[in-house]
């Protein structure tokens, strides 16, 4: 792993790892996502209930993924909603941060991988579909820098603001785990780790206890 610079303090249940991964284990990881994404495309989620479009793209694997529509609303299953195909392994070297970090006993079941484009963005909302909040929500970040927003367990609380760069990882656990948290927007042009610019996130979690 990288040589990191110093974890940066938030609120409690809450940790910043900043460059946590080197330029090459990102490239590394663009490629693994790539085959990722080649036996799971990218499709456009939407929200439930209106059937808007979301500004992301996204995709998953692992036994289980992440998936939202217009008729039945947020939740996890085990086959890409438009293939109709299981999900793709969680690869190992994804495993073995997680295994590294989370603190937590039992390996990840999803990996949501979301795809923003220059002006996608991702309202303040809670990770809340999991039956199990003892494990944490580990969040990985390459390409392009975004502001991503931090705040508390109610919708109004205070928020601050930090730019998460490419190889930078963030945790929600513990008493944060169920933190107010979004993306107000991408630099575009910030990093050159995707050829055509843009920035993914990788977020891995337990769904179940």
């Amino acid at each position: 792993m990288a040589a990191a610079t110093a974890e940066i303090s938030l609120q409690s249940g809450l940790r910043y790892l900043p460059g946590r991964l080197s330029r090459a284990e990102q490239e590394n990881l663009v490629e693994i996502i790539r085959g990722v994404v080649a036996e799971a495309p990218l499709y456009v989620p939407v929200m439930p209930g209106s059937g808007r479009p979301m500004s992301v793209r996204m995709t998953n694997c692992g036994p289980l993924g992440w998936v939202t529509d217009k008729e039945r609303g947020y939740r996890y299953q085990p086959t890409h909603p438009v293939t109709g195909k299981p999900w793709p392994d969680i690869p190992e070297v994804l495993l073995d941060l997680w295994r590294e970090l989370s603190g937590h006993p039992r390996d990840p079941e999803a990996c949501l991988v979301n795809f923003y484009t220059d002006d996608a963005k991702m309202g303040l909302h809670q990770d809340r579909d999991e039956t199990d909040f003892s494990a944490p929500v580990l969040s990985i970040s390459l390409g392009d820098t975004c502001l991503f927003r931090i705040g508390g367990l109610a919708r109004t609380d205070r928020t601050k603001s930090l730019k998460l760069e490419s190889g930078d990882v963030f945790l929600l656990g513990g008493e944060g785990r169920l933190c107010f948290h979004g993306v107000d927007r991408i630099y575009p042009g910030t990093s050159t780790l995707l050829k055509s610019g843009g920035r993914i996130n990788l977020t891995l979690r337990r769904v179940n206890p």
